[in-house]
């Protein structure tokens, strides 16, 4: 087992400000390009990890945390984002989840003492039995594969213009 606590904070705690350094201020032609029909352009990525810090990861904990494994947490519309189109600007929502993060971090460390909490269980409503651990750990896999993705999502839009040099750039090679 790989999951340590104080590390899966460092990532937490940092995303927001990666992030915020990387998006803010840019032109909406990068933040408004997606990978084609039914994708995600980067402003609806963000608005997509507000919703998870406002309705996922500390809800469903704070869940585990009271009820166990009596019954299932609610589930986590991952499309919800999408039901409403947000006047914010990029930075006011960059802003947001800096904010809802830094509260999200706190209430985490008053939740769980990484000595006793890890492996107390909940129940998933598709996946059943679920380890607070796995909760914890799937948050910070889910930063890492946000950001890899407004990262693939902006290298696209550079797709046609980058001529023969496409050879040498992995993240255009299609899988």
């Amino acid at each position: 087992m790989n999951f340590n606590m104080k590390e899966a904070i460092e990532v937490l705690e940092r995303t927001p400000q990666a992030l915020d350094s990387f998006l803010y201020g840019l032109s909406d032609g990068w933040l408004q390009c997606n990978e084609g029909e039914g994708t995600w352009n980067v402003s609806e990525v963000i608005e997509h990890l507000i919703e998870g810090e406002k309705n996922n990861w500390i809800p469903r904990l704070e869940f585990i945390v009271q009820k166990g494994e009596s019954e299932p947490f609610p589930p986590f519309d991952r499309y919800s984002h999408l039901n409403e189109k947000s006047e914010s600007s990029m930075e006011q929502k960059l802003l947001e989840f800096k904010t809802i993060r830094a509260r999200n971090i706190s209430k985490l460390k008053e939740l769980i003492d990484p000595e006793l909490h890890l492996e107390w269980t909940g129940s998933h409503p598709a996946f059943g039995v679920v380890k607070v651990r796995e909760l914890l750990s799937t948050w910070v896999v889910h930063d890492l594969t946000h950001t890899a993705q407004i990262v693939r999502v902006m290298s696209e839009r550079y797709r046609p213009d980058v001529g023969p040099w496409i050879e040498y750039l992995g993240i255009l090679k299609k899988k």
